[in-house]
């Protein structure tokens, strides 16, 4: 009998499902044969690359024969600028995924658990079940993160707490008066991973960036990456802000160039192109007005959402009406692996995307009615 390799791996890496991404375009198009398909499935933006970030693209592939900066010299000197940090207290990743694995890396043993929310981002169980830790995951309030619950879950063994705000795939956020007063009650044992991934399209009363507190709690970490409103996905490129004790263990775990030099240099670009980013909020902007108007004719349930995405409910069978958009060309996302099993959630696209998604969506609900 043929030995299972599987059984060879670490126990927290057997227990783990491949993450699942939005279909891509091209896939769709060549399993249905169609063209000209949509997809408003992974929270990108729609605007496509910044212009500046096209030419610091093609300027860095001159030297694409050379290893690119393992330190972004050059990046991080800008970050730190900008966000008024010190550069010892940055660390660059493939994406902010990677830097939440790294953290994951660098302070979970499986003696250890890590706090997470109900319906949070699916990437905060991965890391930690590859870690062989526990998650404890606590309940949602109103789709949303149950902060002062999430503190009463803590113990002795837990060694870090994550917070998504705005949250994926819910939209929900949190106050930063909410998020200090959490820090307050926390042990210092407790790394709180404030992931602030759609911070830029956040326009709500109450809501800050946890880096306004991060000079005051050392267990603070903050990430932050350039693949939504800075629309730099395809590049992965992110970052995170903390303590220089826990950038110092995350930049001993992070492969030596994990970020490639065209992302490096677009990330540069692009970092300082205001135009570009006040129309990606523009956009955004409007297209949420659009989709929950259109919601709203509908008579479909939606969450508020804060970030550039919405989440809403479908009656009937999702997974039949996510096919059938399937088939109309055009990708929106079902989240029912994140306990949303009536729920599709939905990027906020161009206005003719969003309106084309609308008008596909309300054709099968009627046809729905009528069979």
């Amino acid at each position: 009998m043929r030995m299972d390799l599987k059984s060879l791996a670490l126990p927290g890496v057997q227990h783990l499902q491949p993450y699942q991404g939005g279909k891509p375009l091209d896939e769709l198009e060549r399993e249905l044969g169609i063209s000209g398909a949509i997809k408003l499935a992974s929270n990108e933006n729609p605007l496509g690359l910044s212009e500046l970030a096209k030419v610091a693209i093609e300027a860095s592939l001159e030297n694409g024969a050379r290893y690119p900066d393992g330190n972004g010299f050059y990046l991080k000197r800008r970050l730190a600028e900008k966000l008024a940090v010190s550069v010892s207290q940055l660390t660059l990743g493939n994406g902010s995924n990677e830097v939440l694995e790294l953290l994951a890396r660098g302070f979970l043993g499986q003696q250890h658990n890590a706090i997470i929310a109900e319906h949070a981002f699916v990437v905060y169980q991965l890391v930690i079940t590859a870690q062989n830790a526990t998650a404890i995951v606590v309940p949602a309030s109103s789709w949303g993160h149950d902060l002062p619950a999430m503190a009463a879950a803590v113990n002795e063994h837990t060694r870090l707490l994550f917070i998504a705000n705005p949250n994926n795939p819910t939209g929900t956020w949190v106050s930063l008066a909410s998020i200090k007063a959490l820090l307050q009650e926390l042990p210092d044992t407790v790394l709180v991973v404030v992931d602030e991934a759609y911070f830029e399209y956040v326009d709500q009363p109450g809501y800050g960036s946890a880096l306004e507190l991060i000079d005051d709690y050392p267990n603070l970490v903050v990430t932050r990456t350039f693949s939504k409103a800075y629309g730099l996905a395809a590049l992965r490129i992110g970052y995170s802000v903390s303590h220089p004790d826990v950038a110092d263990i995350l930049n001993r775990l992070r492969q030596p160039f994990n970020v490639n030099s065209p992302a490096l240099a677009a990330a540069l670009a692009v970092l300082d192109d205001d135009d570009y980013l006040r129309r990606s909020i523009g956009v955004n902007r409007d297209g949420y007005n659009q989709l929950v108007t259109g919601f709203d004719s509908l008579g479909l349930a939606y969450i508020p959402s804060a970030g550039n995405f919405i989440a809403v409910q479908v009656p009937g069978d999702v997974s039949a009406i996510y096919e059938a958009l399937l088939r109309q060309g055009v990708i929106v996302r079902p989240v029912a692996l994140y306990g949303m099993p009536h729920h599709l959630r939905v990027s906020i696209g161009l206005p003719h995307e969003n309106q084309r998604f609308l008008d596909s969506l309300g054709r099968l609900l009627v046809d729905r009615d009528t069979a």
